[in-house]
């Protein structure tokens, strides 16, 4: 387990010392359902979110979860024109080498069948699953976007770390020689981290990503929302900025701008 202590980035910053999310925050969570009732109530806003152009898209699920929790941002995406998949991995709980492989197994077929780079979207593990396969094949990876995962190098940010060790030990499987390692390094391709100041789960300092671990030619980006941890997979406001970045050209990214009528959705991000 990663120590207390405050930790410095690679600007040479100290950061605060990474402790889990308020408890009021994790009690809370029940906010998700509120949050699920209303994706479906803003459902004909949603379906006239900018349209996609077919590209193959991989949802991947949080610690614990499975395909049905990516189900409703998969079916919107669908509309929008996205060739949107779950993961062939099942219940997301053991990080190993066999889910590496199967992860690299389906991305390579995406990207072989379509002609295409593949989108990559992670909900919590999901997100650091998917930042580290784009670190691994990042020829084949368009995009990632992390939603609340826990992207730092301290566990000490989630309050999920005891049930991840239960299952994985305290110094999980080394994976392709030490991949895995550097978590809050951003891959080389376009990254966008979402995160909440209100997660539950994982502390919103765990999610961010700092510039200075980013690549010069390969940008990076955080996007605040107002949400809760397990709300964030169907959130409307998070809906709207995955449509906003999906729909982007490949290779002519810019930073997310809401638009004005959007405004109200997004806290300025902040990292203090």
């Amino acid at each position: 387990m990663a120590s207390m202590a405050p930790s410095m980035h690679a600007g040479g910053r100290e950061l605060p010392a990474a402790v889990p999310p308020n408890r009021f925050w994790t009690f809370t969570e029940g906010r998700a359902f509120f949050e699920l009732g209303a994706f479906y109530a803003a459902r004909p806003f949603l379906s006239a979110l900018p349209k996609g152009d077919g590209h193959s898209i991989v949802a991947l699920p949080g610690f614990m979860a499975t395909n049905n929790s990516t189900a409703p941002m998969r079916r919107l995406l669908k509309r929008l024109g996205y060739d949107a998949h779950g993961w062939d991995s099942g219940r997301n709980v053991r990080v190993n080498e066999e889910l590496l492989s199967k992860l690299e197994s389906q991305l390579s077929r995406l990207h072989k069948t379509s002609g295409r780079k593949v989108s990559l979207i992670g909900w919590s593990l999901g997100g650091v699953l998917a930042r580290e396969l784009a670190k691994i094949h990042p020829d084949k990876v368009r995009l990632v976007m992390s939603l609340g995962s826990p992207i730092s190098d301290d566990r000490n940010h989630t309050n999920a770390a005891r049930l991840f060790e239960f299952f994985n030990g305290n110094e999980p499987e080394e994976l392709r020689g030490g991949q895995f390692q550097g978590l809050d390094t951003a891959p080389p391709v376009p990254t966008t981290s979402v995160y909440t100041k209100s997660d539950g789960i994982v502390h919103w300092r765990g999610s961010v990503q700092h510039p200075e671990n980013g690549h010069a030619d390969h940008p990076s980006e955080n996007i605040e929302v107002y949400a809760s941890h397990l709300g964030l997979g169907f959130n409307p406001s998070v809906m709207v900025a995955m449509a906003d970045r999906l729909s982007q050209a490949e290779g002519e990214w810019a930073p997310f701008e809401p638009k004005l009528h959007q405004r109200i959705l997004f806290p300025k991000v902040t990292l203090s």
